[in-house]
């Protein structure tokens, strides 16, 4: 926070709207417009096209300050949607990448969702392959191995899986099989952002 005030003291860019920071981290009027959507069995703050300064922040620039931000009206969503919840998962990333990077932004997200929630947050999944980013066009699950994610815990009910960016879908996919074999019963998810609205298909 004390960071925070000090990016607007210097007359640092919102990473929102590239403006002038009038609040710490993020301005008074892209705080305003951070509202969730709901699409079938997803919640998400809006497109990548629009978000997209404010996901990079968080995930390489280490503004982990936006996480509480942006987990704020993801939550009041989830709660909208009366999905009787038992707990939430991330997106695991790779031990080098964590290393590297020092976080996971999703998981990041997903435990400050969950205590807003007033749900347990555990580490289900675990990431066993690397694979590049996913394009945005297309339906790219088929190219991503089948043991992309193993579970590592028994879980029971329904779970929300939180992940920075729906690209594709793919990615996602191959998670929430993970977490079903894992014993939920069944899964949905929230992401801050989507890039190719196309993606939001399979979950309408």
């Amino acid at each position: 926070m004390l960071w925070g005030l000090l990016e607007g003291l210097l007359g640092h860019a919102c990473p929102g709207c590239g403006g002038k920071l009038d609040a710490p981290l993020l301005c008074f009027a892209c705080r305003q417009g951070l509202k969730a959507f709901a699409a079938g069995e997803m919640v998400y703050l809006g497109l990548y096209g629009r978000l997209g300064g404010v996901v990079r922040a968080l995930k390489y620039g280490r503004r982990f300050g936006l996480a509480p931000l942006l987990a704020e009206p993801l939550a009041e969503a989830v709660l909208a949607q009366g999905w009787g919840l038992s707990g939430v998962t991330a997106i695991p990333t790779l031990l080098p990448r964590l290393v590297v990077r020092g976080y996971n932004p999703p998981e990041l997200l997903g435990r400050i969702l969950a205590a807003r929630l007033g749900l347990p947050y555990l580490r289900v999944l675990r990431r066993v392959r690397y694979t590049p980013s996913q394009p945005t066009r297309g339906r790219a699950r088929r190219r991503l191995p089948e043991d992309l994610f193993v579970p590592v815990l028994r879980v029971e009910g329904s779970w929300l899986l939180v992940d920075d960016v729906l690209t594709s879908g793919a990615t996602f996919l191959r998670a929430k099989e993970a977490l079903l074999k894992a014993g939920a019963s069944r899964v949905y998810g929230a992401f801050l952002a989507v890039r190719d609205p196309g993606a939001l298909g399979p979950y309408r």
